[in-house]
């Protein structure tokens, strides 16, 4: 079980601040949230970084560990 936070735009897509999951990698998670939200979270999924633990995350293949805070970070305007 992992817990998602989102931020911003991502928060306003899934309609919450964060949710708990099952998912063994940040694909599989993407993919779970898809299902549960629809086309317009997996949108900004795709633009969106990632922090497991607060720590970047690029590699969407990687293990996610028991227990890890996922943060879904939307692309920020104004820098």
């Amino acid at each position: 079980m992992v817990e998602v936070r989102y931020f911003a735009g991502a928060r306003a897509a899934a309609g919450r601040s964060s949710e708990h999951l099952t998912a063994d990698s940040l694909d599989d998670l993407t993919s779970l949230l898809t299902e549960r939200h629809g086309e317009r979270l997996a949108l900004v999924l795709k633009a969106a970084s990632f922090l497991v633990d607060g720590l970047a995350c690029h590699d969407r293949q990687a293990a996610l560990p028991a227990g890890a805070t996922v943060d879904v970070l939307p692309p920020f305007a104004g820098g």
